[in-house]
């Protein structure tokens, strides 16, 4: 009697289960090559600001004031508690959302729409790009002071101005916070919104003009297009500008330091850590609040990344 050889049958579940792919040598490759070459920097920046943020986290657990260090106390959780309860840090929190917002969402609609001028436009291409990132170029301290001078009650350009349109010439803008952070906002505007039209137009320069192409050969209209074609091709170009935009508002201090040191009810996030640590020696405290706004930064970043849910590694095929 012969015997039939039968092949082995595979096993159903592990059929139904999908193999998980291992990584390549070339990305095994590119991953070795990428920590070799931003390793030493990462380095040294974890080495110079590893001691700051654990300094401060650790003396924000103390009370501790620069002018009695005899008197150094632990109290723990005490300064987060009292800053907690401090309605002057909630008003500093309120406006550096407020501050954050504004500018940001003035700065992506104003940037984009230069960068599509700029992407756009084929002369004199270099021409414009220079001239819209000249205010970008300026140090924020020196396009700080030209903005405080220039709404001057007195000796300002602006209220002359405006003057035509009887406005009064002697109107205090840094005297009422609405029109304090006016212009706190609109100066911030002006500095930064190259910085995201620059990002934008890189994420302009990565879309397919042939999609784009195609959409309007179909018959869509430019507001079709514009929310079918290029704002989803460009969606992490916009994340990043975003992000970056938002973590650098929320830090906001020198052009509220230079206008109004607080005043009329202005005082930010970084300008309160500011005055405790340095006008009221309050080293304590002001760590504490430094504390609390490395931690918003932080928290921001992880909202921005987790909400707009994008991988920004997809781009390489």
């Amino acid at each position: 009697m012969s015997t039939v050889a039968t092949a082995p049958t595979e096993n159903p579940r592990d059929a139904a289960t999908p193999r998980k792919a291992g990584i390549s040598d070339r990305a095994r490759g590119e991953r070795s090559l990428g920590w070799k070459l931003a390793g030493p920097a990462f380095l040294v920046m974890v080495l110079v600001t590893a001691y700051p943020i654990l300094q401060a986290i650790w003396n924000s657990f103390f009370s501790y004031r620069l002018t009695d260090p005899g008197a150094r106390k632990f109290v723990g959780l005490g300064n987060y508690a009292t800053i907690l309860s401090d309605s002057l840090f909630w008003n500093a929190v309120g406006n550096t959302l407020f501050i954050t917002v504004v500018t940001v969402v003035v700065e992506l609609v104003i940037g984009f729409g230069l960068a599509m001028l700029m992407n756009r436009v084929v002369w004199p291409r270099k021409a414009l790009r220079t001239i819209v990132l000249i205010p970008y170029s300026i140090i924020t301290v020196v396009s700080a002071f030209a903005w405080f001078y220039g709404f001057q009650a007195s000796t300002g350009f602006i209220n002359h101005w405006l003057g035509v349109f009887g406005w009064p010439l002697d109107f205090n803008w840094f005297g009422h916070w609405w029109s304090a952070m006016f212009v706190i906002c609109a100066s911030e505007i002006w500095k930064t919104t190259p910085f995201m039209s620059l990002l934008l137009l890189s994420g302009l320069a990565q879309i397919d003009g042939a999609m784009e192409e195609a959409a309007k050969v179909d018959g869509a209209t430019f507001w079709q297009r514009l929310f079918k074609v290029i704002l989803p091709n460009m969606k992490a170009a916009i994340m990043v500008a975003v992000l970056f935009r938002t973590l650098d508002a929320f830090r906001i201090f020198d052009n509220v330091f230079i206008m109004t040191q607080g005043a009329q009810g202005t005082t930010t996030f970084s300008l309160l850590a500011y005055d405790q640590t340095i006008n009221r020696v309050e080293i304590g405290m002001g760590s504490a609040i430094s504390v609390l706004l490395f931690l918003s930064v932080l928290l921001i970043a992880a909202i921005f990344v987790r909400g707009f849910k994008v991988d920004l590694t997809g781009g390489r095929g």
